[in-house]
């Protein structure tokens, strides 16, 4: 049992794991903040272009039996979480792109700095001598 805890721990602890969590708690919040542009902030002025129309009221009431609940097609709820998908997708591509692009600039640099070239070995020197005075000759 020891063992497998042990297991479990250096699993969870690993910096993957770790940063897998906080990215989709991260995530999580973003989603609502998301939402809430979607809900309170871009759809109803839509709606009021549209005529007053409140999306996530629209809906198709299907024919019913006596005795049964009202069965309703909610497509405008559709509508609008398919709108706040768009943002999220929308935003994360934007972020995606721009670290990409930060670090295709620190490659650049990294390129476009190259190492100076290694000092020569005293062997090296004492041959370049030699070969200097045998020129001279």
């Amino acid at each position: 049992m020891k063992k497998f805890l042990q297991e479990f721990k250096d699993f969870a602890m690993r910096g993957n794991v770790v940063d897998m969590a906080v990215g989709v708690i991260i995530g999580g919040a973003f989603g609502k903040i998301v939402s809430s542009l979607v809900n309170d902030i871009l759809m109803p002025p839509i709606g009021w272009l549209l005529g007053g129309t409140d999306f996530t009221k629209l809906s198709v009431k299907f024919p019913v039996r006596e005795g049964m609940d009202p069965v309703t097609w909610n497509y405008g709820n559709f509508i609008q979480v398919t709108i706040d998908f768009l943002i999220v997708a929308l935003c994360i591509f934007l972020v995606v792109k721009g670290i990409n692009k930060l670090s295709n600039i620190r490659k650049k640099e990294e390129e476009a700095a190259p190492a100076p070239a290694p000092e020569p070995s005293k062997e090296e020197m004492l041959l370049t001598e030699i070969r200097d005075i045998l020129k001279e000759k």
